[in-house]
């Protein structure tokens, strides 16, 4: 759970570089159903892109956690709220909930989910 924390951490501060170092070298990422880029992503570097390209698009951002960080061995599960304004499209709240794989203390994978109920279900809890 820890590694997760901090890689809120070093989102929030805008090290990209801190944040990378969180990543497996075979981290997938997931996306919500309906994103405009419906992934996955497979490995770091394409990862890397299309977080990349995501924050590119404002002229800040933040991701700032909706409650606890749920612990379900080697998965934790949280739901945020990603802030995002500046020059890009419409300035936004997106609420979400990510299920962050955690392996050999790296993060693996991150599923989001739209439906906070579907992504406690994802590691095998209920609201």
């Amino acid at each position: 759970m820890e590694i997760v924390k901090a890689s809120f951490e070093a989102w929030n501060a805008g090290d990209m570089d801190a944040w990378a170092n969180f990543l497996a070298p075979d981290v997938i990422w997931r996306p919500p159903k309906d994103w405009p880029e419906p992934g996955p992503f497979a490995g770091r570097e394409a990862v890397l892109r299309q977080v990349r390209r995501n924050r590119e698009a404002w002229d800040a951002d933040a991701a700032e956690p909706i409650g606890d960080f749920i612990d379900a061995g080697d998965r934790v599960a949280v739901r945020y709220v990603w802030r995002v304004r500046g020059h890009g499209p419409p300035s936004s709240n997106w609420e979400v909930t990510c299920v962050y794989t955690v392996r050999q203390g790296s993060i693996s994978a991150f599923e989001f989910f739209w439906d906070h109920a579907e992504g406690l279900e994802a590691v095998g809890l209920r609201e």
